[in-house]
């Protein structure tokens, strides 16, 4: 689209926020954790406390009166375009621990959550537009076939989890009806439910038809095999293990790779699913981003 990669809220040097405020951090979660970031690891900045740092660079933005070259001018507040891409941690983080069906009672106060989130946008920031990503399908993350138990009966043609992604299916419906709702109450609003998990699972499910060659595999990763995935030896990191040193680390070739790390999504992938985004085929209503922005 021509724009520069956003500024992150937290990054107090160097920072240009004049196209706008990156406020996600890594584990993110869309309900307040309830536990410590040193026992899970779960970002404590939840979709709450990210919400009040927006409305805080909302008040920076106005007190600065256009005085401030690192900041928008504060019309962006009622122009900019809002995205929301949160949920998988909440899904994710206690599949191992409680399994799939408890995780799924917990998944109505997520879409609430998200969904009051865009309403106090609206009333607060004075936020119009809103892009609200569903859930990929983590049932085919390497990450999770080969970290967590799972039943062999439980894969599906194409070696994902039937489960997981079953929970992912219920997730997408409760966001999308709750979104519509939010469209009944927000009627001056643009708020779009954008369908990644079609375009992600299609990736998983027939990735040479797109140019690439390796599915649930993990271009970065260790122990070789089907997933290439060791939750002991992450992407990156060097141990030992077994009495003899392990690293992670990544392949020649990440081009022909759909998961870069086993969770996350490799350039190339990346590439395919933000294409398919701009152009607006994914999008509930149909919403063509490169109509939109421009340099």
């Amino acid at each position: 689209m021509g724009l520069p990669l956003l500024s992150p809220y937290l990054q107090s040097i160097g920072s240009d926020y004049r196209h706008g405020a990156n406020f996600a951090t890594l584990a993110s979660t869309a309900l307040l954790p309830n536990t410590s970031v040193f026992v899970t690891g779960t970002s404590p900045f939840s979709l709450g406390i990210q919400l009040n740092q927006m409305k805080e660079f909302r008040n920076r933005v106005l007190a600065s009166k256009g005085n401030n070259g690192q900041l928008p001018g504060s019309e962006i507040l009622g122009d900019a375009l809002y995205t929301i891409d949160i949920g998988q941690n909440d899904f994710t983080s206690n599949l191992g621990s409680l399994g799939v069906e408890s995780v799924k009672r917990s998944l109505p106060s997520v879409v609430s959550q998200i969904s009051w989130t865009i309403q106090d946008l609206y009333s607060s920031i004075g936020a119009r537009s809103f892009m609200v990503f569903n859930m990929v399908p983590v049932g085919c993350y390497p990450a999770f076939l080969a970290g967590l138990p799972r039943d062999s009966k439980d894969l599906d043609e194409f070696g994902c989890v039937k489960s997981y992604n079953g929970g992912v299916t219920y997730y997408n419906q409760l966001l999308n009806d709750s979104l519509a709702e939010v469209r009944k109450t927000l009627q001056d609003a643009s708020v779009v439910y954008v369908d990644k998990h079609a375009v992600t699972l299609e990736l998983f499910q027939h990735p040479t038809a797109h140019g690439l060659k390796h599915g649930a595999r993990a271009c970065c990763g260790y122990g070789g095999g089907t997933y290439n995935f060791d939750r002991d030896v992450y992407c990156g990191d060097s141990k030992v293990v077994n009495g003899e040193a392990a690293t992670a680390g990544a392949c020649a070739d990440p081009q022909n790779y759909v998961s870069w790390d086993g969770i996350h999504a490799t350039e190339a992938a990346n590439s395919r699913i933000a294409y398919a985004v701009i152009s607006g085929s994914y999008s509930y209503p149909p919403f063509d981003l490169s109509k939109l922005c421009s340099p």
